[in-house]
C-alpha cells in the first residue's frame, strides 16, 4: 500500500490537494496510471511524463511538473507530487 499527496500550487499557496491512496505496491512502471487517476480526481490535464521525473520520484520522494510540462496550458504555477508513506 502507498499514498501520494498530489497539491496545486499557485502563489506560493496550495489551492488544491488530493490523497490517492492504493492498496498495491508501487511500481515505477504503472508511474503514468497513479498520475492519470490523480489529474482526474483534481480535474487538470494530464502533464508529459518524462524519465527525469521518475527520477525526481525516485531521488527526492517528490516530483514537481511546471506549466511546461502540460500540452495544454494550465493556470497553476506547478503540480507536487509526494510519497507520504
Amino acid at each position: 500500500m502507498f499514498k501520494l499527496w498530489a497539491k496545486i500550487i499557485t502563489d506560493n499557496k496550495i489551492v488544491n490537494q488530493l490523497t490517492y491512496e492504493r492498496d498495491e505496491k508501487f511500481t515505477y512502471s504503472h508511474f503514468f496510471n497513479y498520475l492519470t487517476d490523480i489529474c482526474e480526481g483534481l480535474d487538470i490535464a494530464t502533464p508529459v511524463l518524462l524519465k527525469t521525473h521518475i527520477f525526481n520520484y525516485a531521488k527526492f520522494g517528490m516530483v514537481r511538473f511546471i506549466p511546461r510540462d502540460f500540452a495544454e496550458s494550465v493556470d497553476f504555477d506547478k503540480l507536487v507530487i509526494e510519497n507520504i508513506t
